[in-house]
């Protein structure tokens, strides 16, 4: 199902002339993350510790934070690059080939015989709710080097993106080299870390997380708006500029230095069929608007972002639901 929004064009605006759009050699969105291969699983529902329930149906899909951003980016319309490592094996050469097939450059996709591709188990139940394991494996093996040779790739983007499936300080290295370009820089905190290295806020642009996550970085339960709101303060507070945090249903509140007053901007109402990768879909989009559209207003950008990711919950995997 695909909304009268999305039919509209609102999601994939070439169709309406973007803005700003960058000269032929050069990525609007560089993401620097991960590439996982997703082992899915769906059952009526979830398996309670010790337990075994029987499946409905298996599939193999391609998944891992970074490389879904990437995805959902290019599928709008963006120029991307994705900055990432797989392992030299089957899984990694598939994932290279779909990456090339989803319009990604991937100048700067290593492939390392030190570890397999990244994996995720994912159990997904007949409310759309899941539970995920990851291995990480090769993408732990992306490194400063990797990045430097990148370094033009990633000065020259409209906006860098980043997570922490990869290591950290990785992320953080490339969070820097893009604000010491002028480069926009747009940070996802997952999975998030309790001890979340402070540098991390001062250089991110826009810091967009989840409810679970903005609980374990600030110790606050996010139960409604308000408490959003309250954990979008503190991380003001810590040198974010723009602080999204995503509520799935309930679409998400934003808060920035501009303006300190919590903003709320719903999500449209849909039937959820799987949410593994939402709030991917969400932050690709995010980026799209901001590479391509910086002119418009931020709620407008975070209020199309939202209706991306309620088309992609209605379909299953993570980027075989990112919206076209």
């Amino acid at each position: 199902m695909v909304t009268g929004e999305a039919r509209r064009g609102l999601l994939r605006p070439w169709a309406q002339g973007a803005r700003g759009r960058p000269g032929p050699m050069a990525a609007a969105v560089v993401v620097v993350g991960s590439c996982v291969t997703d082992l899915v699983s769906l059952t009526t529902r979830l398996p309670r510790a010790g337990e075994t329930v029987l499946g409905q149906k298996f599939f193999i899909g391609f998944g891992g934070k970074g490389a879904n951003q990437c995805v959902q980016s290019a599928r709008l319309g963006a120029k991307t690059s994705l900055i990432c490592k797989v392992g030299k094996d089957s899984f990694g050469n598939d994932y290279v080939a779909n990456l090339k097939k989803n319009g990604v450059s991937t100048a700067f996709v290593g492939q390392t015989t030190e570890a397999a591709t990244g994996t995720a188990s994912i159990i997904v139940n007949s409310e759309g709710q899941n539970v995920i394991v990851i291995v990480p494996g090769a993408n732990l093996f992306l490194n400063s080097e990797d990045l430097k040779r990148a370094s033009d790739v990633i000065c020259k983007a409209k906006v860098v993106v980043c997570q922490l499936e990869i290591s950290p300080a990785v992320s953080l290295e490339a969070l820097k080299m893009a604000r010491a370009s002028g480069v926009k820089t747009l940070f996802n905190p997952a999975p998030a870390l309790a001890d979340l290295d402070p540098q991390f806020y001062t250089h991110s642009d826009i810091f967009c997380c989840n409810e679970t996550e903005a609980e374990i970085l600030t110790g606050i339960p996010v139960g409604n708006l308000e408490d959003a709101g309250k954990v979008g303060r503190m991380l003001l507070e810590r040198g974010c500029k723009l602080v999204i945090v995503t509520l799935g249903a309930e679409g998400c509140v934003m808060i920035s230095v501009e303006e300190p007053i919590p903003k709320h901007v719903p999500a449209g109402k849909v039937r959820a069929v799987d949410t593994t990768g939402a709030g991917d879909s969400f932050v690709g989009a995010l980026a799209f608007y901001l590479a391509y559209y910086p002119k418009l207003p931020m709620e407008e950008v975070v209020r199309k972002s939202n209706c991306v990711a309620s088309v992609s919950v209605q379909a299953s995997g993570t980027q075989s639901s990112s919206t076209m």
